[in-house]
C-alpha cells in the first residue's frame, strides 16, 4: 500500500493541530494545576471534578456538550457567530477545540502533581526574603516543577493525537479539512479500504510511542 501525499497531509494536520491545542492549553493548565497544589477556595472539589470530567465521561458526550455550546444556535457560537463572523463547528478551529478539552485534564493532573512535589519551605523562604507570589512562582515553583509540566504537556499532545469521539461530533470528518488520523482511520474503513488504515493505523502508533516515551523520560524522577 503506498502512503500519498493525500496520507501525509492528514498526519502532518494531526501533529500541528495537536501541537497547537497543547501550546493553547499550557498557560491556563500550568495556572490552574497551581492554584490546586498551593491554594485552597470554596468550590475547589468542583473545580477539580469539572476538569477531570473528560476522563471519565464518553468522548461523544464531550463532543455533543461542545457541539450544544459553539454550535450556530448555540450560547457561544452564536454569540462568536453573530459578532465575530466565526464558525466553530465542522471547521479545523472545532478539531482544536476538541483535542484542547479532552487533553486538558493530563496537564493539569500531571502539572499539578509536580507542583505539589516541590518544596515548600523553599518558596516559603523567598518569601521571607521579600519575594511576591508571582516572582516565587517564576523563580522556585516553576524551574522546580519543569520537568513535570514538560512531561505534562506530551502526554497531552499523546491524548491529542488520537482523539476521535469528541473530535467527529463537533468537526466531523471532512477529508481535507477536518479530518485527523484517527478519523481518517475511521473514514477508511467504512470505505472497506483496510489496507490503508492498517498503514494509517501503524504512523499513528509510532507517532504515539515516541510522544509516550519522551513523556514517560520527563516524568521519571531525575537523578541527584
Amino acid at each position: 500500500m503506498k502512503f500519498g501525499m493525500e496520507e501525509w497531509n492528514v498526519v502532518f494536520f494531526t501533529i500541528w493541530i495537536a501541537a497547537l491545542s497543547t501550546a493553547i492549553i499550557l498557560p491556563f493548565g500550568v495556572g490552574l494545576a497551581w492554584l490546586l497544589a498551593r491554594r485552597n477556595w470554596p468550590g475547589k472539589s468542583l473545580v477539580e471534578t469539572m476538569v477531570s470530567l473528560p476522563l471519565v465521561i464518553p468522548p461523544v458526550a464531550t463532543g455533543l456538550i461542545l457541539l450544544k455550546v459553539f454550535g450556530r444556535r448555540g450560547p457561544v457560537g452564536k454569540i462568536l457567530e453573530e459578532n465575530l463572523a466565526l464558525e466553530i463547528v465542522f471547521t479545523w478551529k472545532a478539531v482544536l477545540l476538541a483535542l484542547a478539552v479532552m487533553s486538558f485534564p493530563l496537564l493539569v493532573r500531571t502539572a499539578r502533581a509536580a507542583f505539589e512535589e516541590v518544596d515548600f519551605r523553599l518558596e516559603q523562604v523567598a518569601r521571607t526574603m521579600g519575594s511576591g507570589p508571582f516572582k516565587v512562582f517564576r523563580t522556585i515553583s516553576l524551574p522546580l516543577a519543569r520537568r513535570g509540566i514538560i512531561g505534562g504537556c506530551i502526554l497531552a499532545f499523546a491524548r491529542a493525537l488520537g482523539e476521535f469521539g469528541a473530535t467527529i461530533l463537533i468537526a466531523g470528518a471532512i477529508t481535507g479539512k477536518t479530518a485527523t488520523i484517527s478519523v481518517s482511520i475511521y473514514n477508511l474503513i467504512q470505505l472497506g479500504q483496510d489496507e490503508a488504515a492498517l498503514v494509517l493505523m501503524m504512523v499513528s502508533i509510532g507517532i504515539s510511542f515516541v510522544a509516550l516515551w519522551c513523556g514517560e523520560r520527563f516524568l521519571r524522577p531525575a537523578k541527584p
